[in-house]
């Protein structure tokens, strides 16, 4: 079972695996040592030889071994099996005449008798040496790898590493179905596919497996719901009234003979005895899911077993379905708890009925009937065959158990027993003798509890108690069901399915059972496995099979024997025993090895010393003239066998013996000798966790159940403490289970390794520390609340007056203890446990070098057990103190203060403490808890929680008072202690338990190590409840004494909630706030920043209804600029709103897009209305400007029409004329006079009309309006935008401010936006961090401006323009969207351009004041720079000779435009450039029109026809790059081939943004042209005007810009002022020439 280990230490062969053999038990056998080369690490015994594997892997083979042909027929000595010489074996086995064994790669090799097929081999009657055994799966040629062997007398059974069982050979104990014997070839045993199997026994004629049960985290196939022979259902589902049925009684037709259980219906078993753990996969029988369980609880079933039980009463008859006995099929656990309650209660009805039916019957026997037994298999063959007449449907199931069910119902007995052992199908009579039998030779514990298991399992569905009728548990008439499992919930100890070995196991047997050795309660054979079901739940942990009759041994170190008895060798007098019995042994000897021989066992225990004890029960072997010869008659003597196990004198002498071998007549034991006490220590360990988990076991069923399972005990303790004793009892079970599951562990590792690397404790310490703090914490807990002093009177009615078995669980010497005192001694005695491994680790420690790493290993678990034992004793008396100041505290306010968790640390009973200028009557008492401080009155008391609790000294004054000042959230008290010493007493304790409850870690932190104060700051959460804007709400986060301070989250019972910065209690920085709108049921969000508890700063405002405001708020107003969206969906917002808001209203200069009207106003407002001069454009082209009042048209305007239609005049309402005006046609005719009406709906007018004539023609044209008079001004629109952006600079007003404040802002808001984006970095791309990084250089802003530092200062500028976290790139941010928000969409109209020029030349003069305030040496607009003065004064000369036209002084001018426009230009571009090409539609259309037309000729034409001096053509086609020296001929049809470099770089003019990159890139062009000409003149050229002009013009035409007026008026509009009468204006004025006469050329 156990790993196949390699023993370790080895340096002295000497000292371990040391064989030792003898026969027999009388007091004059002296055992026989076998002397080996090497350590013996594993014996097999057959029936006259054995096979030994020593350390290294090799095998020894001693005794008859008659199939070495060559050999006489004296006994062998050991001797070297040279076959597998080369191989190292891991496992061997003995048959009765073959053996085996198991080499590392997984191989199997078999050898001896082969008669009956057992060495797998065919075609041989015997197998001389070792040969391999080709395990195959089915249909494939891969081999299966083998863990160990078993060996019996005709057959072999073979553990695989999937945990699957292979069996070859003869006989029904093969487990296969076979039709003819021998099998040859190994079989894997289906019956068992898909459970883990953890090891094999093989008797002479009948074989066991050993069986994890499987939980949820179990390692399992997938489960199975048909059976893989009939395909039936497994599990049928019946629903009744109000209960559901839940069966897997499924016989499959298939299956084997009725003479053995059908399998299918067998293995659907699941242990009935598994602890109900929430959560129970259903069993199956193939491939199939077993219950499992984490944790299994042994005392189940034992107390069942001392039970004297019967049956139900007549009254309980009702019980759906109780037919399911334990022979029929096992059940289907369900998930969920109810089915524990079912299941508990079931007990304990039949507890109480069965003593009663016991009574009056006279004894169980009585009440059998055998014409019941008829009578009920009757019944089922009737519901068999209806069932097969309907078919295999689920339908035919369903009828089938409803019929049966009915049955039941009128069946003239209440008697629920007589079912108990029939099962659906043909098995019927078989299994009814098995009851029978069992029932005769069982206990009735065994019996009873298969019952109600059967009860139970057919009752229980996944769901919870409600599920079974209600009038049924009435009738019990129980008050109330036990709903608490005794084991620990969900799986027990993490891990411990893979590293802790399992004790949830089942043990099934098949084969011959004449003998009872299959333990099923009858003699029947068995040609399939088959679960003994008695011994589930038992914690089996070892199986062993003597020739027939068969042992187990558990956890708790019992050993259960059955079958044959004829010598005494089960070690009990019950004879023939079918079921599995105790052996009888005395008090407190723990078996934890077995093994069973022919006719005997010998058993391996712990005894009074260290040193292991061997027993022996079973047949005499006599000894005569040294031959044996065993006296037949014998048996008839008494004295020929043990009547029960004896004691081996010798043993003592064997030295530690670490495993026992029984085999044959012969015994074996393997023993080390005690080396530096390492051996000792080891057994030592193992034999202390054994004799723990006795006592835990013993606890477990003989405390704690019977409690939980009192009828008075929740109302003895009260709610609270008996949910504690529930999880009380759960920690408990799982502190068992690991401390079961631990001593398993220890066993193997003494059986097999032998070595310190093999301790789980050492690997896995935490396990053991967590489970034991957490059980400890529950006991001071139940402690604390006065729970052990509540169990007095409960406990009295279980132990009686005199508690003796308290007294002898709890070690307690003294006499007359009180019970609670007990309890308490009981519970506390695991920590004691924890200081035993300590000791032990360190024993063992001391048997290693102390540079070595086990050394290490062991000291640093020894160190970490020490100090829980300590913290653990502190948290007792902890306990105990709090218990005691509960006891003596008044009644009232106990109620509402004893909580379990909390523990009392000072209180100031002794007038310690007071509070300063209290009243001289006032009672002041103060507790100091593990969590709170409470202040206790007269009949008041408030409780301050320690996590918002701060404390300080008071300055000690004249006035000599010993002050405290204490701070909470809402109160701050001073306290006077009455003397220093208690106030330094009181400060530390406080601060003690202040920094405990903030670190967590409880009173664990060592009693007085921490001597620093906790943090001021710290992260709490806090209820407020004083009146107020707070109350009730619930802050959780960041606290500086005594006030939010950092980061927190606020939330209001009313589901406000705040998320962000706080600053002394108020919400200050970024923060998010939701508010629900209960009449939209959605809440108002709002994101951005705060000041002191109000929205202050940027934030966006989600509201309820769909409108979304962005911008700045001030005092919890919108205030400053900002954007308003309003509409159900931001996609579809019938209109936006961007603009100057004052105090919630919009104020001051805003746009407003109405899209439902299509209607876009630019101009002033006042408390939200239209008021002062605005524009107005529509969709349909209108376009109105002039005044507004009251949200209205009125007053003096200009409306002109998309076809230049125009009224000048009054207005009264939106586009409404009322009052004197002049409409203007596009003719130029006009009206004077009165109108009235709305425009486009039939105008009244009283006036005069005008056609001016022909001759005023040049002198009228001047009456087209002068557009923009009655507009907003440019420099005053967006003035909030310019306000925030110097207020950001720490200015009150434009340019008043410190400029080394502005830096200092600057840099703070860098770095704490920075900040708040790091904790969000999926914001920032990499380009962007980049430009931060170089922001966080701040120029030079001090000295005088060079060139150098000018450079310097526009990247700056640049990058930082480039950033929203820069107050600049803020601002330049919020001017884009403004701009587009009034340019783009209805706004672009092509009369607003020259308002859109303008707009963006103030943006340019404001931004420059900034920069000027930011680096106030930069010269003013159109100052100068000058040059590096290192130059010589005749390259100076130079240049100003080249740009005559340009200031005659060298340097560099400084502009607005220079420094920003590169910034903006590009980002206002598209909405700006769509201005232009719609105001210059027509003159472009004419351009286009002309330049498609000349495009059509070839280039030469097209030179010509414009004028191009012949010598400028080019004579060959550069394309071609002709020879040097040779001249092509341009060929007339040539087109684009002349000027092509040129024309090339023009075509760039749309691709840049500024007005100076145009500039640029005209200036380029020339340089071109000038470059061709110069290569065909071969010589320097100067043009002249009339030279140049036609080429250039050639160029542009050849260019095709499609836009070239609108590129052409923005270079003129937004020129650099400086540039237009240099170099680059005339090459300009060039460029526009040639517009204009591209417009008007006429093509002859």
């Amino acid at each position: 079972m156990e790993a196949q280990g390699k023993s370790s230490e080895d340096e002295d062969g000497g000292e371990r695996g040391l064989l030792h053999s003898w026969r027999g038990y009388s007091y004059s056998v002296v055992p026989e040592r076998l002397l080996l080369p090497r350590p013996v690490l594993q014996v097999a015994l057959g029936a006259q030889h054995g096979v030994l594997l020593v350390e290294g892997g090799q095998v020894y083979t001693f005794g008859e071994l008659p199939w070495k042909q060559t050999q006489s027929s004296q006994p062998t000595k050991p001797t070297l099996e040279n076959a597998l010489s080369g191989q190292r074996v891991v496992a061997v086995a003995a048959g009765s005449f073959h053996s085996g064994a198991v080499t590392e790669d997984g191989t199997v090799h078999m050898w001896g008798d082969n008669a009956a097929g057992q060495c797998g081999l065919s075609g041989l009657s015997c197998v001389p040496n070792p040969t391999p055994v080709a395990l195959l799966e089915p249909g494939g040629a891969q081999s299966v790898p083998i863990l160990e062997l078993a060996c019996g007398e005709k057959h072999s059974l073979a553990l695989s590493a999937q945990r699957e069982v292979w069996a070859w050979g003869s006989g029904c104990q093969l487990g296969l179905k076979a039709a003819v014997f021998p099998v040859w070839k190994p079989q894997k045993v289906e019956q068992l596919a898909g459970r883990w199997v953890l090891q094999v026994a093989c008797g002479a004629s009948h074989s066991l497996a050993l069986v994890r049960c499987v939980g949820p985290d179990g390692i399992q196939r997938p489960p199975v719901d048909k059976c893989n022979q009939c395909n039936q259902l497994l599990y049928t589902m019946t629903d009744k009234e109000d209960h559901v049925i839940i069966s897997d009684g499924h016989y499959c037709p298939m299956g084997v003979e009725a003479r053995e259980d059908p399998p299918p219906t067998q293995t659907l078993k699941t242990s009935p005895s598994e602890p109900i753990l929430p959560s129970h996969s259903s069993s199956t029988s193939t491939p199939a899911a077993r219950t499992p369980d984490p944790t299994p609880d042994p005392e189940d079933s034992q107390k069942a077993g001392t039970t004297t039980t019967a049956h139900l009463p007549s009254d309980s008859d009702p019980l759906p379905s109780p037919k399911a006995a334990a022979s029929t099929s096992s059940a289907k656990s369900s998930p969920y708890p109810g089915e524990q309650e079912v299941k508990e209660y079931l007990r304990k009805l039949s507890d109480a009925s069965q003593t009663e039916a016991k009574m009056a019957n006279g004894g169980l026997h009585a009440l059998q009937t055998p014409s019941l037994g008829r009578g009920s298999s009757a019944l089922n063959s009737l519901v068999a065959s209806c069932a097969s007449a309907v078919g295999e449907r689920v339908a035919s199931t369903y009828e089938a158990l409803s019929l049966k069910r009915m049955m039941n119902f009128y069946l003239p007995s209440s008697r629920l027993e007589a079912l108990g052992g029939a099962a659906d199908g043909g098995a019927e009579r078989v299994r009814r003798e098995e009851s029978v039998q069992a029932k005769k030779s069982s206990s009735t514990g065994d019996i009873h509890e298969e019952e109600a298991e059967g009860l139970r399992r057919r009752l229980s569905l996944p769901g919870l108690l409600s599920q079974v009728s209600p009038r049924l548990l009435r009738k019990m008439g129980r008050s109330r069901t036990r709903a608490f499992a005794l084991t620990p919930m969900g799986g027990g100890v993490p891990e411990d399915q893979e590293v802790f070995p399992t004790l949830q196991t089942e043990v099934w047997s098949w084969g011959h059972g004449e003998h009872g050795e299959l333990g099923h309660g009858d003699n029947l054979d068995r040609l399939q496995p088959l679960c003994i079901k008695s011994l589930n739940k038992k914690e089996v942990i070892r199986v062993s099979a003597g020739a027939h009759h068969s042992i187990a041994l558990t956890a708790q170190s019992q050993v259960y024997s059955w079958g044959s008895n004829l010598s005494g060798q089960l070690g009990h007098m019950d004879t023939p025993s079918t079921v599995p019995r105790l052996a009888k042994l005395s008090e407190g000897i723990r078996v934890w090895d077995a093994s069973a021989g022919e006719r005997h066992t010998l058993l391996l225990a712990d005894g009074d010393c260290i040193q292991p004890i061997i027993y022996y029960s079973g047949q005499q072997v006599k000894e005569a003239g040294g031959e044996e010869e065993e006296v037949e008659e014998e048996d008839e003597r008494p004295g020929g066998y043990t009547q029960q196990p004896v004691l081996l004198p010798f043993c003592m002498n064997l030295g530690f013996v670490s495993g026992v071998v029984a085999g044959g007549r012969r015994c074996v034991a393997l023993s080390d000798r005690n080396v530096m006490g390492f051996i000792s220590s080891l057994h030592e360990l193992a034999s202390a966790e054994r004799k723990f988990y006795c006592k835990l076991c013993d606890v477990k069923s003989q405390v704690l159940r019977p409690l939980l399972e009192l009828e008075s005990l929740s109302s003895a303790l009260g709610p609270a403490a008996t949910e504690l004793l529930q999880t009380l009892a759960g920690r408990f079970s799982l502190l068992s289970h690991l401390t079961g599951q631990h001593a398993a562990s220890l066993t193997a590792n003494l059986r097999r390794g032998r070595d310190v690397s093999s301790l789980l404790m050492l690997e896995h310490a935490s396990i053991f520390l967590d489970v034991y703090n957490n059980y400890c914490s529950t006991v001071g807990n139940f402690f604390v609340m006065g729970g052990f002093h509540a169990l007095t009177k409960p406990s009295l009615d279980i132990f009686g007056k005199s508690p003796e078995l308290l007294q002898r669980l709890s070690e307690c010497s003294e006499e007359n203890t009180a019970t609670s005192d007990l309890l308490v001694a009981l519970f506390y005695l695991p920590t004691q446990h924890l200081h035993e491994y300590g000791r032990l680790l360190l024993k063992l420690a001391t048997c290693f070098e102390v540079s070595s790493g086990d050394y290490q290993k062991l000291q640093d678990s020894w160190s970490k057990f020490e100090a829980l034992t300590l913290q653990l004793k502190r948290k007792r008396k902890e306990a105990e103190y709090t218990f005691h100041f509960w006891k003596s505290f008044p009644g009232k306010m106990t109620d509402s203060l004893r909580k379990p968790h909390r523990r009392l640390i000072y209180e100031s009973s002794n007038k310690s403490l007071s509070v300063q200028n209290a009243g001289r009557f006032s009672v002041n008492w103060f507790i100091l808890f593990n969590d709170s401080l409470v202040h206790a009155q007269f009949s008041t008391h408030h409780i301050f929680a320690l996590a918002t609790l701060w404390v300080e000294p008071t300055p000690e004054d004249e006035s000599g008072l010993h002050g405290l000042k204490v701070v909470t959230p809402e109160e701050t008290l001073t306290l006077l202690a009455s003397s220093s010493a208690e106030k330094t007493k009181w400060l530390r304790a406080i601060n003690q338990a202040v920094d405990q409850a903030l670190s967590g870690v409880g009173q664990d932190a060592g009693g007085s190590t921490s001597k620093s104060d906790p943090p001021i700051s710290r992260t709490a959460s806090y209820t407020f409840y004083k009146d107020g804007r707070l109350k009730d709400a619930t802050y959780e986060g960041r606290w500086l004494t005594g006030k939010p301070h950092g980061r927190g989250i606020l939330k209001w019972p009313d589901r406000r909630i705040y998320t962000g910065s706080f600053k002394s209690g108020l919400e200050d920085g970024f923060g998010e706030f939701a508010c629900p709108n209960k009449a939209l049921s959605k809440d108002d969000l709002y994101q951005g920043y705060w000041k002191e508890g109000k929205m202050h700063g940027l934030g966006t405002y989600r509201y309820a209804s769909g409108e979304v405001y962005d911008g700045s708020f001030q005092d919890g107003m919108r205030h400053g600029h900002g954007m308003l969206r309003s509409g159900k969906h931001n996609t579809s917002s019938p209109s936006v709103f961007i603009g100057q808001w004052l105090q919630d209203k919009k104020t001051g200069y805003g746009v407003f897009d109405d899209i439902t009207k299509g209607e876009k106003y630019m101009g002033m407002w006042q408390d939200h209305q239209r008021q002062g001069t605005g524009v107005v454009v529509t969709q349909f082209g209108l376009y109105y400007e002039g005044a507004f009042k009251d949200n209205k048209m009125m007053g003096t305007g200009i409306l002109l029409s998309e076809d230049d239609t125009t009224y000048e005049g009054e207005f009264s309402d939106d586009w409404t004329l009322s009052g004197k005006g002049v409409l203007t046609m596009p003719n130029g005719d006009y009206l004077e006079g009165s109108f009235s009406g709305e425009w486009g709906s039939g105008l009244k007018v009283t006036g005069s009309y005008f056609k001016p004539n022909l001759f005023d023609a040049e002198k009228d044209k001047n009456r087209a309006v002068k557009l923009g008079r009655l507009s907003v001004r440019a420099e005053e629109k967006w003035q909030a935008v310019f306000e925030e952006c110097w207020s950001q600079l720490g200015c009150e007003a434009p340019g008043q401010g410190e400029h080394l404040k502005a830096w200092e802002n600057i840099a703070v808001a860098l770095t704490s936006r920075r900040q708040q984006i790091q904790d969000s970095p999926e914001i920032l791309s990499r380009s962007h961090s980049k430009t931060l990084e170089g922001l966080e250089v701040i120029p030079q802003h001090e000295e005088p401006i060079t060139i150098e530092r000018y450079h310097i200062v526009r990247m700056y500028l640049l990058k930082a323009c480039d950033t929203p976290l820069h107050p600049l790139g803020r601002l330049v941010e919020t001017l884009v969207a403004v701009y587009r928000m009034t340019y783009v969409g209805v706004g672009a109209n092509r009369r607003l351009l020259p308002q859109a020029v303008n707009e963006i030349k103030s943006y340019l003069f404001r931004i420059f004041q900034i920069v000027r305030f930011l680096f106030p040496d930069l010269p003013e607009e159109g100052g100068l720079i000058p040059e590096p003065t290192e130059n010589l004064p005749d390259e100076n000369q130079e240049t100003s000779a080249d740009n005559r036209s340009e200031s005659p002084k060298p340097g560099r001018v400084v502009s607005s435009s220079a420094l920003l426009l590169p910034v903006l230009l590009p980002r206002l571009y598209p909405p700006l450039f769509t201005l232009y090409a719609l105001e210059k539609e027509k003159e472009d259309d004419m351009y286009w029109e002309c330049v498609l037309r000349l495009n059509k000729q070839p280039d030469l034409a097209l030179l010509a026809f414009l004028g191009v001096q012949q010598k400028f053509w080019p004579v060959s086609i550069p394309n071609s790059l002709p020879a040097p020296g040779e001249k092509q001929p341009v060929i007339s049809s040539t087109k684009d081939a002349c000027f092509a470099s040129a024309v090339e770089t023009l075509q760039q003019i749309s691709t840049t943004f500024t007005p100076s990159d145009k500039l640029q890139v005209i200036q380029l062009t020339f340089e071109e042209i000038t470059q061709e000409v110069q290569s065909l003149l071969k010589q320097d050229f100067l043009w002249s005007m009339d030279e140049l002009f036609p080429v250039f013009l050639y160029v542009v035409l050849r260019a095709r810009i499609r836009n070239l007026g609108s590129e052409v008026s923005l270079i003129e509009d937004l020129m650099d002022p400086c540039v237009q009468h240099g170099e680059h204006g005339i090459m300009f004025t060039t460029l526009k020439a040639c517009y204009y006469q591209i417009q008007h050329e006429k093509v002859t």
